[in-house]
């Protein structure tokens, strides 16, 4: 008799869901990211996650809050904004601290990247914070081009902005009529 492997749990099927910020889903997201910033940067940062007005990430206004969840559990996620009608600047990229290393905010930025193509946007835009690195690894590792020296020390920098163009055709005028 041959046993079929079946994957550890921790590996179970992801499902990618739209959802509002105010989807109690959304508040571990939140939650982390506050804290993270807070860790990373001082003071309380969960101030800047509220910059946004939450209905900016929201279909309506040209945005989108993506979370992939396994086994129903939220365990990484990201958003994106309209930043001017062909251009959407992503927000929020996270992964659940106990979900770390296994390529999820790759997923993540490669769903919001896929979105952003349908809802017909050519072009993304994201800054990150110079105390992360892994963000500014992730993103160079996914084709983004920096807009800044990267040679240059990033505490002199700032935010640290990315692009990428999108390469895959959405409808047209679409991003144009949001």
């Amino acid at each position: 008799m041959t046993s079929v492997a079946q994957p550890p749990a921790h590996r179970a099927e992801l499902t990618v869901v739209e959802v509002p910020v105010s989807d109690p889903l959304v508040e571990p997201l939140l939650r982390e990211l506050g804290d993270e910033y807070s860790a990373r940067y001082g003071g309380d940062a969960h101030g800047e996650m509220a910059r946004y007005p939450a209905e900016e990430f929201t279909a309506p206004h040209g945005g989108v809050l993506l979370l992939l969840l396994e086994l129903g559990e939220p365990v990484a996620g990201g958003a994106f904004r309209r930043y001017d009608a062909t251009t959407a600047e992503l927000k929020r990229i996270w992964t659940h601290s106990a979900h770390r290393r296994r390529g999820l905010a790759r997923r993540v930025v490669a769903e919001l990247e896929r979105e952003a193509g349908i809802r017909g946007y050519r072009r993304v835009y994201l800054t990150t914070g110079p105390r992360q690195p892994e963000a500014r690894g992730l993103y160079l590792a996914t084709g983004y081009t920096p807009l800044f020296d990267t040679d240059a020390d990033p505490e002199t920098i700032g935010p640290l902005p990315f692009e990428k163009h999108l390469i895959a055709e959405a409808p047209k005028g679409k991003a144009a009529d949001l």
